[in-house]
């Protein structure tokens, strides 16, 4: 039997709140981040990324309280990202209740890092964030919400991501993050041919035509914040998911 695409649900926490960035700036409040994990639970998502845009931008420390309540809530496995320096946090935040971990500056501060996180967890549970902004030719790769610049390519970090132990690739998109412009496919198409493992899509997702889109360009997954929490011609908050059976008819592209 064929497994149903996956399509995940990202949602952003600063504060303990539920926020949503665009291009990685200026964020809109949206929420309790456990009222929206139990209305996906609701919704019948079967997996789910949280990650805490001030653990490694700003140094904060991360909140392993929250994390703890968000795993007991969910129904379905959760991916978190935020603040993992060392394999001990990232075995910690697991034992919480979350299935994997999302790294991104470490890849380029300290490499080593994914390494041992991938050798405490496995690769299957270690999951490399990669950043990408367009320039005037091809695309850069930046960390710390695009702040800082690593001056190579995404396919560039993402082998170097695979070559370190990640099994999975998170890949985004910073010029189209909230934008409702739908996914960078050339982007995708870059970085899925260059590694052998599971890449995520994400940035810029508007609805089912774009999931459809990013998985027929190479994308193992797609995942989206804004389609999901957001509403409407004035981005009203509201929490949506796609049915099982719209979620099923996505495996006719693949």
């Amino acid at each position: 039997m064929t497994a149903f695409p996956r399509v995940i649900p990202v949602l952003l926490i600063s504060d303990g709140y539920l926020v949503k960035p665009q291009r990685f700036g200026k964020s809109v409040y949206i929420g309790d981040p456990i009222n929206a994990v139990k209305i996906f639970n609701e919704k019948q998502v079967d997996e789910l990324v949280v990650c805490d845009i001030d653990a490694s931008a700003k140094g904060t420390p991360i909140n392993f309280g929250l994390i703890e309540e968000l795993a007991s809530e969910a129904f379905m496995p959760v991916g978190y990202g935020g603040g993992i320096a060392d394999a001990f946090t990232a075995e910690r935040i697991v034992s919480l209740g979350i299935e994997k971990v999302i790294l991104g500056s470490a890849v380029a501060h300290s490499p080593e890092i994914v390494t041992e996180i991938s050798g405490a967890l496995g690769a299957s549970s270690t999951v490399v964030s990669v950043d990408a902004r367009k320039k005037i030719s091809g695309y850069d790769t930046a960390v710390t919400r695009g702040r800082r610049s690593l001056k190579a390519s995404p396919a560039e970090i993402a082998r170097r991501a695979v070559a370190l132990g990640a099994g999975e690739v998170l890949l985004s998109s910073i010029d189209r993050e909230g934008t409702f412009s739908g996914y960078d496919l050339k982007l995708i198409r870059e970085v899925t041919s260059s590694v052998d493992v599971p890449v995520i899509a994400l940035g810029g997702a508007r609805g089912l035509e774009d999931f459809e889109h990013a998985l027929s360009n190479g994308a193992s997954a797609v995942a989206a914040g804004s389609a999901f929490v957001l509403n409407g011609r004035h981005r009203a908050v509201l929490i949506t998911y796609p049915s099982p059976a719209e979620v099923a008819s996505l495996r006719a592209v693949r």
